[in-house]
């Protein structure tokens, strides 16, 4: 099993594929496949047919997921895609950093 670099909740930036520049929220973390599922990127249109748990049947658009690889953490301070560090604080706690403008993410 892969260990994923962003987390559930992270702003990433897609910088490959169809949706590339593309800033959306990380939906799911998938660390088995090392794949992600984001916000408003990579959607799909899926057949589905009803069912008795209360659903209609139809086309539902809905995110593909898409290889951890192919997104970058962004920052909201510098406004840019950035590489995630690692530093530990004072208190001996261990917190992710932008390495452009060294701001904890």
């Amino acid at each position: 099993m892969a260990k994923v670099h962003v987390k559930r909740g992270d702003t990433v930036c897609v910088i490959a594929g169809k949706d590339s520049k593309k800033i959306g929220e990380v939906l799911k973390v998938i660390p088995k496949s090392n794949r992600v599922i984001v916000k408003d990127v990579n959607m799909i249109t899926k057949h589905v047919k009803p069912n008795a748990a209360n659903r209609e049947g139809g086309i539902v658009k809905k995110e593909a997921s898409i290889h951890a690889s192919n997104v970058m953490l962004y920052c909201k301070k510098c406004d840019k895609a950035t590489r995630v560090a690692h530093k530990f604080l004072e208190d001996g706690s261990k917190v992710r950093y932008c390495k452009k403008c060294n701001e904890t993410l």
